[in-house]
């Protein structure tokens, strides 16, 4: 399957979750929009080369730059899991996917220099910050960014 690259203005539409994977890479559709929305100056409050997409390029041994040129030259996302593939620190299948559940099981509980805020950020949302994962979090918080925007019900 080749799914297009659409540029996503964020201001009016949230990225990918961090759940959805390219090439099994957890983080990297959510990297490609923010990457993507920064390149053409609609990324709204969202941030390329944030800590998340750090962890992503850190895996791989890569920076952002480097993802930032791969992301410009790619028409679609499965070209993006193509050039991970191809480099960076080589990485098995199973690396990828053992890398990527962790991802998506850990949460910000566990960091003392971010536990207060994800505490105090996951009850403004409703979750239950002992229970949810940091992307529950990022997923509710996308949720109610775009709901309570004028003109996105």
């Amino acid at each position: 399957m080749n799914t297009p690259i659409l540029t996503r203005d964020l201001a009016k539409q949230a990225p990918h979750s961090p759940r959805e994977r390219i090439a099994g890479f957890a983080i990297a559709s959510r990297a490609v929009d923010k990457c993507r929305a920064n390149m053409a100056g609609t990324s709204g409050e969202y941030h390329y080369d944030c800590p998340l997409d750090n962890m992503l390029f850190s895996f791989k041994g890569i920076i952002g730059e480097e993802f930032k040129t791969a992301v410009r030259d790619s028409t679609h996302y499965e070209d993006v899991g193509a050039w991970l593939h191809a480099n960076g620190a080589a990485k098995s299948p199973a690396e990828i996917k053992s890398w990527s559940d962790e991802m998506e099981a850990s949460s910000l509980m566990k960091n003392p220099e971010k536990r207060s805020y994800f505490i105090e950020s996951c009850s403004r949302l409703g979750l239950n910050p002992q229970m949810n994962t940091t992307f529950d979090w990022l997923e509710a918080d996308d949720r109610e960014s775009f709901r309570t925007k004028p003109g996105n019900q």
